[in-house]
């Protein structure tokens, strides 16, 4: 029997989503194929429109080989498991004459635990479990949360959180669930059986597609104990999201609560002296804190230091007295135990991890007004790890909308561990470069415009000729506007200024769920919606309610972030360009997706409008210009009106 074509395949995939066949889907899907045969390395730049998906899926499905398939968020996830996957699988099975099976996978803590929901949750004050239902008030919200998991536990099939509709907060799911540390193990568990995180393993153990998230690929990189399955080929979509993400896993913190709920865990299970230990070393880390000023600590002083070593060694005991005894009046001994555990040996590495010290890692204070002081410890980069873990025994597949900033795919090569392209030699990954383009005509359906006659934003204080300029856009767009701000007090300051100065409605990100806020700003043309740019890469609102993005400047990284100054620093040092390697490249990334937000379908027609001069006069400016897509540019304010007031006519004669 020949082999299918890969053209053909593509054909019938396209044909059984109701999609049209594009040159860049064409171009991905034989790139894919081609890495796969060869076990190489891509990074692929698939622009809004291409179909991206199918085009990484149909020469994934046709090699044969499992795949796993590693997404940023939650709704490609869905898309993908619930809709891309059973349609494309159905389209190709009287072809590939199989049906590749698939499966979703995340970490423990997504999944209900039935331990959990039974046996109770730990309690911090007293011995043992408490019955968390009894214990909720039945008429407030957690209570009233609690009622429906339960109640819900008994319908579901897969346990996954993002499968209970509607959610439920942090708190309420952190009453039904346990992480990986604190579970007790199928053979240990009474209801190792019946266990949902354990089944969703199963299933993903015999597909041949697992779909997963960039934060389990991190723990899977990092932790060194595999979660995925072996794989051979593995495909990261949202591929820009992943260096983030990949830091965010391999971030420690260290605060005075979690320290005093390990201590109140730990005490009943070990003797007095012991705990008493872990009791004083806490006490002098929780003194330490109260002092503790906000930002990055190059040398750890001594008074932290000194605290971080008792609360190592005092935990260190701990860990090990914990195995040796056993206390018959604590009920359900071993879920207690194991939460304790957990709690401690958390705390134990990452004291460990500060006080030990590396020029490998940044540490830094936080401080909020609700929960006080935080210890936080990251690595300065985790290029390194990308490299060795990532690239190792598999072909891998990066793609995105947004992966060539300033116009090529080096800089955000180098974040992965990569070398630049082209660059052969021993242990280092080959990979290639393509940009498929996007399906859309840029220059013709959007309007890149600066506002070169603002003044430059500082760092406080309000802008009042950014907000006339603003009025007066939204004014010219009849509504339609989606803000994204560099702060969350900037977009609170322009809803509160514009919703006295104008008709239009205007939403605010956290007023309503993110979700209920999209669906109200696509429903009506005239309303806008205001937010901050790093929470909207997802917000796909095609048509005419989403006609002028607007920018209210370049979202470098503030001055004070640790981390970013400290890699930025890291780079000069090594006789790079740091502000172009760190904060021109973080803007870029941010700038790039924030502008896709405005043309997402053949029809759509409207204009991006950045309110910083800079784009326009400092030297970076080209290059953050040459990250976004290809739409005419213009500094010219009452062109950009005269456009606006058109393209509202336009829409407003076509919903006549």
């Amino acid at each position: 029997m020949t082999k299918p074509s890969l053209p053909d395949l593509l054909h019938a995939a396209v044909s059984a989503v109701g999609g049209t066949e594009r040159p860049g889907q064409v171009a991905m899907a034989e790139a894919v194929a081609e890495a796969i045969d060869d076990n190489s390395h891509r990074l692929i730049q698939a622009g809004t429109g291409t179909g991206k998906s199918l085009g990484y899926l149909v020469p994934a499905l046709a090699h044969g080989e499992r795949v796993v398939v590693a997404t940023a968020t939650l709704a490609l996830q869905r898309q993908l498991v619930e809709r891309d996957l059973p349609r494309t699988v159905d389209a190709l099975h009287p072809q590939l004459r199989r049906r590749p099976q698939f499966a979703m996978l995340k970490g423990r803590s997504n999944y209900l635990c039935l331990h959990r929901l039974h046996e109770g949750a730990p309690q911090d004050e007293e011995d043992g479990l408490f019955d968390q239902f009894e214990a909720a008030a039945p008429t407030s919200k957690l209570g009233q949360d609690l009622l429906r998991m339960r109640d819900w536990a008994d319908e579901t099939e897969t346990g996954d959180r993002d499968d209970l509709t509607p959610g439920v907060s942090d708190k309420a799911w952190s009453q039904i669930s346990v992480s990986s540390r604190e579970c007790l193990g199928a053979t240990k568990c009474a209801y190792g059986a019946e266990c949902f995180a354990e089944a969703a393993r199963e299933r993903a153990k015999l597909a041949d597609v697992v779909v997963t998230n960039h934060a389990l690929l991190a723990i899977d990189a990092i932790e060194g104990a595999p979660v995925l399955p072996q794989h051979e080929v593995l495909i990261v979509d949202e591929a820009h999201e992943l260096v983030s993400r990949v830091t965010g896993v391999a971030t420690g913190e260290l605060t005075p609560g979690q320290v005093n709920r390990a201590v109140k865990r730990a005490a009943k299970l070990v003797d007095e002296k012991t705990a008493d230990s872990l009791q004083t070393a806490s006490e002098s880390f929780e003194r330490v804190m109260e002092l503790a000023l906000p930002g990055r600590l190059e040398q750890i002083p001594e008074d932290l230091g000194y605290a971080l070593m008792s609360l190592r060694d005092a935990a260190r005991n701990v860990i090990s007295a914990i195995g040796a005894t056993r206390d018959k009046s604590v009920q359900d001994e071993d879920a207690v135990r194991k939460q304790a555990l957990a709690a401690v040996e958390s705390i134990h590495g990452v004291a460990e991890r500060i006080a030990n010290g590396s020029e490998y890692d940044v540490v830094w204070y936080e401080r909020h007004d609700r929960f006080g002081a935080t210890l936080r410890v990251a690595p300065l980069s985790v290029s390194g790890l990308l490299r060795e873990k990532l690239f190792e025994d598999r072909s891998v597949v990066l793609t995105s909308a947004t992966l060539k900033l300033g116009g090529d795919f080096n800089g955000v090569a180098a974040s992965l561990g990569l070398s630049p392209e082209g660059v052969e030699g021993d242990d280092v990954p080959v990979w290639r470069g393509l940009d498929v383009g996007s399906p859309f005509d840029y220059p013709k359906q959007g309007i890149l415009y600066v506002a070169k006659h603002l003044a430059t934003p500082g760092r406080e204080g309000t802008r009042g000729d950014m907000m006339d300029e603003l009025a007066e856009l939204i004014q010219a767009a009849g509504g339609r506007t989606l803000g994204l701000f560099s702060s969350m007090r900037g977009a609170k300051a322009a809803a509160e200024e514009l919703r006295g100065r104008l008709d239009n409605p205007i939403l605010l990100q956290g007023e309503e769920t993110l979700g209920e806020l999209i669906k109200s700003f696509a429903a009506d043309p005239k309303t806008c919606l205001f937010g901050t740019l790093s929470l909207w890469q997802g917000v796909d609102v095609p048509g005419p309610s989403c006609q002028l993005v607007v920018m209210d400047r370049i979202p470098f990284p503030r001055p004070d972030d640790p981390l970013m100054s400290a890699r930025q620093k890291s780079v000069e040092e090594h006789g790079g360009n740091g502000f172009m390697a760190v904060a021109a490249t973080h803007a870029a990334l941010l700038m790039a997706q924030g502008a896709g937000r405005l043309v997402r379908a053949s029809g759509d027609r409207g204009v991006v409008a950045v309110l910083d001069p800079r784009l326009a006069t400092a030297r970076y400016g080209s290059f953050l210009r040459a990250t976004l897509p290809d739409f005419w540019y213009t500094t010219d304010r009452n062109q950009v009106r005269r456009s606006l007031a058109a393209i509202d006519a336009t829409a407003k004669a076509g919903g006549a």
